[in-house]
């Protein structure tokens, strides 16, 4: 085994509800996440020493230090393990869409076929941080608790989806804090299989994290304005605690004529349209 690729899928919350807060300060949540089939890359290969490389678009405002959620997991899986690590980050930072959790769940996956061992049990990688187990189950999914309860759904809705985010990264503690309410409504009941009765279900919930996210930073609402403005959307909703914003259409509705209107428009923001997967991201071995 010379090289291990895996693949860091784009985490979307299509509906966020805070549903209360512990003693500890850990928010209760209760989510529907998808994921897209966009994202960033892990390569690891065998080495005497663990070291992490950062490349691609947006690798540059991440540092390989200690602290990277990466170079974490590593250590979480095996604390004496050594390889070569290489992120390719495609995914913008801070953008409610799992990116650092993404990376470290897809890190998780290549290093366990590269050392030859276990995967940790799934809801004890919370302590890595909260979307961590769900990035490692990478499936359609309800989460709840504060991201350790995971419950898949089946396959994924049929949908076609555009991400933006319009160029600011949003802290997540800060959003949390600015929730005007942290006993909320949980989701209403699940719908059953199909993308209509989805996207009809959908409707009918909410990112309560959006209202304070738009207050910190009012862009927000401009790039939901751009989503909603897309023709034959169907939904559109802030990710996560933001800033990325998507828009859900039917399978092969996507009007990419429209998009690179707000491209045109937005030259600085980040515009990708891609679809919902419903395929586990796979370990390529080499």
């Amino acid at each position: 085994m010379t090289e291990v690729e895996a693949f860091a899928p784009a985490k979307i919350n299509l509906a966020l509800h805070v549903t209360g807060q512990r003693e500890d300060g850990y928010h209760l949540l209760d989510s529907i996440v998808a994921f897209a089939d966009y994202g960033d890359t892990i390569v690891v290969r065998p080495s005497e020493t663990l070291d992490l490389t950062i490349e691609g678009p947006f690798g540059q405002g991440l540092e390989p230090d200690e602290n990277n959620l990466v170079l974490r997991a590593a250590r979480f899986l095996d604390p004496t393990g050594t390889a070569e690590i290489t992120l390719i980050k495609r995914l913008p930072l801070a953008s409610g869409i799992g990116g650092g959790s993404a990376d470290a769940a897809a890190a998780l996956r290549a290093l366990s076929a590269l050392w030859n061992v276990p995967l940790p049990p799934v809801e004890t990688c919370a302590a890595l941080g909260a979307d961590v187990p769900v990035c490692l189950a990478s499936v359609f999914s309800r989460m709840s608790g504060i991201g350790d309860k995971i419950a898949p759904l089946g396959d994924a809705p049929d949908l076609d989806i555009v991400l933006i985010n319009p160029g600011v990264a949003v802290p997540t503690p800060a959003i949390f804090k600015g929730l005007s309410s942290k006993d909320n409504a949980p989701l209403s009941p699940v719908p059953a299989s199909g993308a209509e009765r989805w996207l009809d279900w959908l409707q009918d919930q909410r990112n309560d994290l959006e209202a304070p996210a738009i207050a910190a930073e009012p862009v927000i609402a401009d790039a939901l304005e751009e989503l909603r403005g897309m023709p034959d959307c169907r939904l559109a909703r802030m990710s996560g605690s933001g800033a990325t914003c998507f828009a859900l259409f039917e399978r092969g509705g996507t009007p990419l004529s429209a998009v690179e209107a707000i491209k045109a428009r937005h030259p600085k923001w980040w515009v990708t349209p891609t679809r919902l997967t419903h395929k586990q991201p796979s370990v390529k071995i080499s």
